[in-house]
């Protein structure tokens, strides 16, 4: 298994524009969603996004920090969790909180919060987090990254697509209504396309370690939803609430993940196919939860 730290995969600067380019489409889409009033819930009623935000940004990446420590996997792979918990909720989140029939105002919010604080949150944590990885020596120079380049990426793809879609939001929200549809009908097909176009040229390689991914990725990412709705329940929120902070919870930014390490771990075999099956992975689980509780309510 530790060859797995050795795989690369590959991609040419214009395939690599072409991917910074569809997530950048992707976070012009979330900030579609976003209003400025949104934001005044967290003066007007602090108490469910705060804990909600603290279960995402705080006990999740400490829960990661946890499983890396206690599991021992290759350091590839340890990273590829690490990034995932360092990256903001996913924008797919916000839909499957409504198939819940749970608190979709408190996603949106949540998902705003954790994507704006991701440009400097995820590159920070990543930074900090990635120095406790076991046996991480060997993958010291592929790790070595400029926080500065990759604030630098951040702020373009996340800052400038989000600054883009909540000021056409403010501005023309009538215009906002009539496309918003068709552009989360296409950004979940470039998402798919992300994650199809990461793995697709390392088919073999997802073959050999599915076996291994599959269950490290099944516990990472079961123990993130039960993570937010115990915390939520601790804390005695309602059960839309709880339902919600842990759909939030066990929805991670993976796009934003295989992007980062398409630029900056020269496609780090381990880090990828972490990210690429918990962007498959968590959909799976993330609307089959929703679908049952959107059920039972």
């Amino acid at each position: 298994m530790e060859y797995i730290d050795s795989i690369k995969i590959n991609f040419s600067p214009d395939q690599l524009v072409l991917l910074n380019f569809c997530l950048g489409f992707l976070m012009f889409g979330v900030a579609l969603d976003i209003k400025v009033r949104d934001f005044k819930q967290l003066f007007d009623q602090p108490k469910p996004p705060i804990i909600g935000l603290i279960s995402q940004l705080i006990l999740m990446p400490l829960l990661t920090m946890v499983l890396v420590l206690l599991l021992q996997l290759p350091p590839s792979m340890s990273l590829g969790m690490i990034l995932i918990a360092a990256c903001p909720g996913g924008n797919v989140s916000n839909y499957a909180v409504h198939l819940a029939k749970a608190n979709t105002a408190l996603s949106v919010l949540m998902t705003s919060v954790s994507t704006i604080a991701a440009i400097a949150i995820t590159p920070l944590y990543f930074s900090i987090l990635s120095n406790y990885v076991p046996n991480a020596v060997d993958l010291q120079q592929t790790i070595a990254v400029d926080p500065m380049n990759v604030i630098k990426t951040i702020l373009q793809l996340i800052a400038l697509p989000l600054g883009l879609g909540m000021s056409l939001n403010h501005f023309y929200p009538k215009l906002t209504q009539k496309i918003e549809g068709g552009v989360k009908a296409l950004s979940m097909l470039i998402f798919f396309g992300i994650v199809v176009f990461a793995i697709a040229g390392n088919y073999k390689n997802i073959v050999n370690y599915l076996q291994y991914i599959f269950f490290i990725i099944l516990l990472h990412n079961s123990l993130a939803f039960l993570l937010g709705y115990q915390w939520a329940k601790l804390m005695g929120l309602s059960l839309h609430d709880r339902r919600t902070i842990s759909i939030e919870t066990g929805i991670q930014n993976s796009g934003l993940a295989l992007i980062l390490i398409f630029n900056f771990f020269d496609g780090l075999g381990g880090m990828a196919l972490v990210a690429a099956w918990w962007g498959i992975w968590h959909l799976v689980a993330a609307f089959s939860l929703a679908i049952y509780w959107g059920r039972k309510a």
